[in-house]
């Protein structure tokens, strides 16, 4: 409670001597509770001789006088109003935050936004108006041809709303004499009606029957009338109002306070319009195109911004000096001014898209967040069978489309990134659907030490894996095999059949024409290897010029895209290509071809760690490129669990009994073994030859063997010395070797001894 100190039998001073305190300082008599401090009180009792007893109370009664009296009051008072005008702020900061005053200023908007778009076509559709906009926005583009046809449609819109008008003037006569002509035409009838009648029952009576009964059914018309004009006349307002609001909400766009924070997130440039897109360009800071919007060019729309999938396609011009690749070049702030993230949004020329005419972007935007989160589950994890012939499935892309790829007729592939990004899981999802192809024979060469395979194991007609030495000779001699002999077996064969290429049919009647699908995981040790790398490129490059038509693909994945790690040679080859997060552009058209970045194919700007499962694909469809989400096969290398292996136990149990399999495939051929004096003896005449020559010569003979890849003639002396007693001379310092030598060692060898060491390449 406030207290008022007031002396009652003092007299009212003249001149209080108060302080004047301006506001909004607080006065100094003045505590932070807002009432007087103790000793302003003492010194007000001390002024105006008020004494008190220890134990009186100082609570008297009283009314306030005087200036100095009253300035705690005003101070007070205004003090409230402050508070009181706080309060108001923040009460109408909630109401106006609230969700349902939102609610109700969304759909408000909606219905002036109706209102505004009605007007605006009502005014279009009876005015020029939409024709000179077209004729304004061709003749900026410089199409004169589209001005003269837009300037000609105008004349005959202008011709027939004249003939309208005169019509509708027209029209009261009109209307007079069709309800004279209609009333005299219905007398005629019913008479006619009547007449009839009276005649057939011959009574003249039924002539009125007729008028009686339409006149009847006037009068029932005009009472259903009157019962229901006022419902109607109620109800077709709120009907227009509901036309209105649902224009709006469609065409128009509400003001973003009226927006719930999460509508704000949502909706957030989430359409693409063509006004939205040359907003977009506008800010890019392109000098040229720049120039040309400030002249009054505008883009003209091959393919106006329509829905497609997951985002919006669009196919626009651009003015003279322009290159699409400019636009590609700004892409982080192309997608920055549509309110997207760099990786949703992707430019490309149009004319290499095959989807526009030269001098055309293709643009493609995801929707706001349409590439986060995992791929749609496998399609084929827990039935079905599939069929390399016609495509595998391999992932979805934004627009919604599931991406496969058919493991035939030249559908090599290579899938490239940095690690941990997806590529040994795309080969895994490309093998997975080869396995549930009852006819596919498949191989798998993984040159690591990890078991990515293992649950394929069953299914896989050759199976290895490791680091070492043995794995990279076995897909050596495999890609040797295919490119001598099994192409060669397979092209004589069709030509037997007098068939041009294989298909499923004939796959499915000889057994020895099943498809082979090849992987060669982290090929880059095979490719890199120093003494076979060379090799496994010409055998590899030779399959794929000559295996299209027989049947046979293969399938690399590789860390690297230098020219150790996977050939260019091998690239170029390629029937579609995956790439994943790379660091350069060099990196990007090393995985995606030559010329990739400059056309706006950029896995660069695949998020590494954060886009992982995510590739752009090359040859899998008829676009440019896409954006790939592959498919994944759940595995779990602490545990051991692998989603492939229920696919492959299924795979197992409807395979062709004759399709090549680890049960029923043909045993791998036991390791070569060769002799190195019977190899001598061989490529060696009746002349000495020099040393230096021999390693040639031996490589010649057989050139898979890895003995003979590396080796020199000072390592054949050495060899010949300590191994087989052979010293050779240093005649000429050419250090000839005696094929006679060579043949005594032979002949001299014991029956039961067995070629040395070299027989291994050691």
């Amino acid at each position: 409670m406030s207290e008022t100190y007031q002396n009652p039998a003092a007299e009212q001073d003249a001149v209080t001597g108060a302080d004047v305190i301006p506001f909004p300082a607080r006065p100094d008599w003045m505590g932070e509770d807002g009432e007087p401090t103790a000793e302003w009180i003492d010194d007000y009792d001390r002024r105006h001789g008020i004494t008190t007893d220890a134990t009186e109370s100082r609570v008297v009664s009283g009314v306030v006088v005087g200036a100095e009296d009253a300035t705690p009051a005003v101070w007070k008072a205004w003090r409230a109003g402050k508070r009181a005008w706080r309060w108001a702020k923040a009460a109408l900061r909630w109401l106006l935050a609230h969700r349902a005053t939102k609610f109700g200023a969304r759909h408000a908007a909606y219905l002036l936004a109706g209102v505004r778009v009605g007007i605006r076509r009502h005014w279009e559709a009876r005015s020029t108006a939409r024709h000179e906009r077209m004729m304004r926005h061709f003749e900026a583009a410089g199409d004169r041809e589209s001005v003269l046809e837009w300037e000609k449609r105008a004349a005959e819109f202008r011709t027939e709303r004249a003939e309208r008008r005169m019509q509708l003037l027209a029209a009261p006569a009109h209307a007079a004499r069709g309800v004279a002509h209609g009333i005299i035409a219905a007398f005629l009838i019913l008479g006619a009606v009547g007449i009839a009648l009276a005649v057939s029952s011959h009574h003249l009576g039924e002539v009125t029957t007729p008028f009686t009964t339409a006149f009847t059914v006037i009068r029932d018309m005009v009472a259903v009338v009157r019962a229901t004009w006022r419902p109607a006349l109620f109800t077709a307002p709120l009907l227009g109002l509901g036309a209105l609001w649902n224009l709006g909400r469609t065409s128009g766009e509400p003001v973003g306070w009226a927006l719930a924070p999460a509508e704000q997130k949502a909706t957030a440039g989430a359409v693409i319009t063509a006004d939205a897109i040359v907003r977009a360009l506008s800010f890019l800071g392109i000098s040229e195109l720049n120039k040309a919007l400030k002249n009054g060019w505008i883009p003209h729309f091959h393919t106006p911004p329509i829905r497609d999938g997951k985002g919006y396609h669009a196919v626009f011009s651009l003015p003279d000096g322009v290159l699409p690749s400019w636009i590609a070049d700004k892409k982080a702030l192309l997608a920055h001014n549509l309110h997207r993230g760099e990786i949703e949004c992707w430019p490309a020329d149009a004319y290499k898209a095959k989807t526009g005419p030269a001098k055309h972007v293709d643009l493609w935007v995801a929707d706001a967040g349409a590439l986060d989160g995992p791929a749609a589950e496998y399609p084929l994890l827990h039935a079905g069978t599939a069929d390399v012939f016609t495509g595998v499935p391999l992932g979805v892309t934004p627009r919604g489309e599931q991406l496969t790829v058919a493991l035939t007729d030249g559908a090599n592939g290579v899938v490239g990134g940095r690690q941990g990004q997806g590529k040994s899981n795309a080969v895994r999802v490309a093998m997975l659907g080869a396995a549930l192809d009852p006819l596919a024979e498949l191989r798998a060469y993984v040159f690591a030490g990890n078991g990515d395979f293992d649950a394929y194991a069953p299914r896989l007609a050759v199976y290895r894996r490791g680091a070492d030495a043995t794995t990279v000779e076995a897909a050596v001699e495999a890609l040797r095999w295919f490119n001598e002999e099994e192409v060669t077996r397979r092209e004589a064969r069709l030509a037997e059949l007098n068939a041009k290429k294989l298909t499923r049919e004939l796959a499915a009647k000889h057994p020895d024409l099943r498809p082979i699908v090849a992987a060669f995981s982290e090929c880059h040790v095979m490719f890199g290897d120093k003494d076979l790398g060379d090799l496994a490129e010409e055998h590899a490059v030779g399959t794929m010029r000559r295996a299209r038509k027989t049947g046979i693909t293969l399938l690399f994945d590789t860390q690297s895209s230098r020219a150790d790690a996977i050939p260019g040679a091998v690239i170029e080859l390629m029937g579609w290509n995956a790439c994943f997060s790379v660091k350069t552009w060099r990196n990007n058209d090393g995985f995606l071809g030559d010329g990739s970045f400059q056309a706006g194919i950029r896995a660069t700007e695949l998020r590494f760690n954060i886009d992982r499962g995510t590739s752009l694909a090359t040859g899998v469809s008829e676009n440019l490129f896409d954006v790939l989400k592959w498919h994944f096969v759940e595995v779990d290398d602490d545990t051991g669990f692998d989603a492939a292996a229920d696919v492959i136990a299924r795979a197992m149990a409807a395979v062709d009994p004759r399709t090549p399999v680890k049960d029923n495939a043909t045993p791998p051929p036991a390791p070569e073994v060769r002799d190195l004096l019977t190899d001598l003896d061989e490529v060696l005449g009746a002349e000495p030859v020099p040393t230096a020559d021999v390693p040639g010569m031996l490589r010649n003979l057989a050139p898979t063997w890895r003995g003979y890849q590396a080796l020199t003639g000072k390592e054949l002396r050495t060899i010949l010395a300590d191994q087989h007693g052979i010293k050779v001379p240093t005649t000429g310092n050419k250090h000839p070797l005696d094929p006679a030598a060579v043949r005594r060692a032979l002949a001299q060898r014991p029956a039961d001894e067995g070629p040395g060491g070299d027989q291994n390449g050691e």
